[in-house]
């Protein structure tokens, strides 16, 4: 199936967080504070999204307050930390929501994110996400991870859909 036609299936927009909404570096003070940096693009682009209606998750391996407090930030009410079977997870989630995985997209960076790549409507990575994350792709975003790869996403999916990619004038 085209990719056009599987985007216009999606309801719900999965997301791992670093290295696809971070740059996957992370970052400690002299006092063990930890940061990370997220895109304000890719920010926007959720916003796109949940002002076109559509759903959003977050599941990530970590079990990161950083994490948790950009998803309050964005709106995603859907956040799962500390997975360790990204699959499983996301299945039990979905049958909450009431949709299938032929309505997910997901983009994911790194090796844990493939067995959930394999299950799911639509898929993307980031530019320079890990080779073997490529190969599974349907979709190689030219964004790399924190730097808009995730909007890049979202705006292939809402043009496939006919939604906006921009805000109204009043916004």
């Amino acid at each position: 199936m085209e990719i056009h036609e599987r985007a216009k299936a999606v309801k719900l927009l999965a997301m791992d967080v670093d290295g696809t909404l971070t740059d996957g570096a992370m970052y400690f003070s002299s006092d063990g504070v930890a940061l990370k940096r997220f895109s304000t693009r890719d920010g926007m682009g959720i916003t796109l999204w949940h002002r076109a209606g559509l759903q959003t998750a977050i599941i990530t391996s970590e079990d990161s307050a950083i994490a948790r407090r950009r998803a309050e930030k964005l709106h995603i009410e859907n956040v799962i930390l500390h997975s360790h079977n990204k699959t499983a997870d996301l299945q039990d989630l979905l049958r909450s929501l009431d949709l299938t995985l032929e309505q997910v997209a997901y983009i994911g960076d790194d090796v844990n994110d493939i067995p959930v790549m394999r299950v799911c409507g639509l898929t993307a990575c980031p530019a320079d996400s890990v080779a073997a994350v490529r190969t599974v792709s349907m979709v190689k975003c030219s964004a790399n991870g924190g730097d808009g790869a995730v909007r890049e996403f979202i705006e292939l999916i809402l043009s496939a859909k006919g939604l906006p990619v921009t805000l109204p004038e009043n916004w």
